[in-house]
């Protein structure tokens, strides 16, 4: 592993920042992440969306306090251009109806390979759509919510057309509002980094995007100073604790908890509609899952201070 990289490098990374990397066929999610983590000579780094080893695109890095945006980045539906084989023919018109189906919620079991228990459950098919055809070559499309096993789904289209299909090629070209144009390679993460360790880091710091960029994609709920306090240290918010929110929810919708100048305070879920905050004058609005902020720069001003009694000395009678 490398040495840490000072000056900006370090301030970037210590309050957060993620990598979108390109990672090409061959190693694992966990190999390139690693291989990122050592040329940064940074002790920890994670990564979101696993890709399977033949698979290449994008691949979400995170660094510092970016890691725990990992449950966001995993709410991003993902889109991807697959190449699958059918196994026998089918017309045209038919392939378009098959392609119709399989839109909207489909129920999927993970192949046999995948890293997750093999049980059934339902994902969300945006988009499926057929980029070309050569034969029984098809080229597709597909945005899906994350979790969606692409391989499974050209198999199921394969079955669904009376022929069988298997996957040939996948590649990640864009997650949540994240795309091709915003990848870059090892290569250029290593170049990144000889530059800076030379004294000039303004293309690592291109690369090395500030968290802000994944939690800004949900809605905030905007925190009064003594409910920033509590949550910061393990509360989770009523309706009193709000200053306002930037845009509507739902229940059980994720949500980022803020304080007034804007720093990153808790993810949380929404346990009631934003247009019902109001109406709830007691329990919790939102469970704060996942505290982001340091307690240590929120200090408990609800707790009573400490006596000034000496140890030993009880308090005066009345009277």
């Amino acid at each position: 592993m490398g040495e840490p990289i000072g000056g900006p490098v370090a301030e970037r990374i210590a309050h957060g920042a993620f990598i979108l990397i390109d990672k090409p066929r061959g190693p694992s999610s966990h190999q390139v992440t690693a291989w990122a983590r050592d040329l940064l000579g940074v002790e920890r780094a994670g990564h979101a969306g696993t890709l399977d080893p033949n698979v290449s695109g994008v691949l979400w890095i995170g660094l510092g306090p970016a890691l725990k945006l990992l449950p966001l980045t995993l709410q991003f539906t993902k889109r991807y251009i697959a190449d699958m084989t059918l196994h026998g023919e089918a017309t045209d018109a038919a392939v378009r109806v098959a392609l119709t189906e399989f839109k909207g919620p489909v129920f999927q079991t993970p192949p046999v390979r995948s890293a997750v228990k093999r049980e059934r459950r339902i994902r969300t098919i945006h988009r499926l759509d057929l980029v070309e055809r050569s034969g029984t070559r098809l080229l597709l499309d597909v945005v899906g919510d994350s979790g969606t096993y692409i391989r499974t789904l050209a198999v199921d289209l394969g079955d669904a057309l009376g022929v069988g299909g298997h996957l040939e090629e996948l590649r990640r070209t864009g997650t949540g509002p994240f795309s091709e144009s915003d990848l870059v390679t090892l290569a250029q993460l290593s170049d990144g980094v000889t530059r800076a360790r030379a004294g000039d880091p303004a293309s690592l710091l291109a690369i090395l995007r500030p968290m802000e960029e994944v939690w800004q994609e949900f809605p905030q709920v905007v925190l009064r100073d003594s409910a920033a306090a509590a949550i910061a240290h393990g509360a989770d918010l009523a309706s009193g604790g709000i200053d306002r929110v930037t845009r509507a929810f739902t229940a059980g919708q994720r949500v980022v908890l803020v304080s007034r100048s804007g720093l990153l305070i808790a993810l949380g879920r929404a346990l009631v509609d934003s247009s019902e905050t109001g109406k709830h004058r007691h329990g919790w609005v939102v469970d704060a899952e996942r505290v982001v902020a340091d307690a240590a720069d929120y200090p408990a001003s609800w707790r009573k201070p400490p006596s000034t009694a000496p140890s030993g000395d009880a308090p005066p009678a009345p009277g």
